[in-house]
């Protein structure tokens, strides 16, 4: 069941109603969504941020020389976090990404998840990344520093064009693109992973799951 204060998109959405795309072309996608879902890692429980659901995922698409704010993604959909199983009606696509102008332009038969700036700005920034990971991992998140992981500063809001900023600066001053992983200070929990394939952003993310939890 879907929950209603999920996914509260902060950016300009230009949504517009398309029929679903075909799973079958995006089965790592959907299979690494119910492996972040049985960890925990994407999910909704009363105990935790007040009942809002949390997490999403997503892949690039073709095509892939296209300028960075057309890099098109498919991604989970706002409202979804706390269902165990996503069917095709679940994803929609991101065409046009613009940070500057707080802007999402995307079609399908629901409305991208309220990440979606973030995972554009990925995108944007590393032309390799084809998968975008955004987890809620307090194991993660509290040892960010002890795990020397790059993280946004604590007064950025997600889902904002100063989120995406942020995130443009730790690609400048950091080495988060060899590192694959960033927290978001400001985003209780927040975890970004990615990477050149689903395998990457996945092993990226349990693989500082893992050293969090040896801490």
């Amino acid at each position: 069941m879907l929950h209603p204060q999920e996914g509260t998109l902060k950016f300009q959405l230009r949504h517009t109603m398309t029929q679903a795309v075909d799973l079958n072309d995006y089965r790592e996608l959907n299979a690494w969504r119910r492996i972040l879902f049985l960890l925990q890692l994407i999910g909704q429980h009363p105990a935790r941020y007040e009942g809002y659901g949390f997490g999403n995922i997503s892949q690039r698409i073709a095509p892939f020389d296209a300028p960075p704010a057309l890099r098109r993604f498919i991604i989970t959909g706002t409202q979804t976090g706390g269902l165990p199983h996503l069917s095709a009606g679940h994803y929609a696509i991101v065409t046009e990404c613009r940070p500057e102008l707080n802007l999402i332009v995307a079609e399908g038969p629901i409305k991208p998840s309220a990440e979606s700036l973030t995972h554009g700005s990925v995108y944007a920034l590393d032309s390799s990344a084809r998968f975008v990971m955004h987890a809620h991992s307090p194991h993660i998140w509290q040892q960010a520093r002890q795990l020397d992981i790059p993280t946004t500063p604590e007064d950025v809001p997600y889902g904002t064009p100063e989120m995406a900023e942020a995130v443009s600066r730790l690609f400048a001053e950091t080495d988060v693109a060899a590192r694959r992983i960033f927290c978001m200070g400001g985003h209780e929990d927040g975890v970004i992973t990615f990477g050149a394939s689903a395998e990457e952003a996945g092993q990226a993310m349990l693989r500082y799951l893992a050293r969090a939890l040896a801490v």
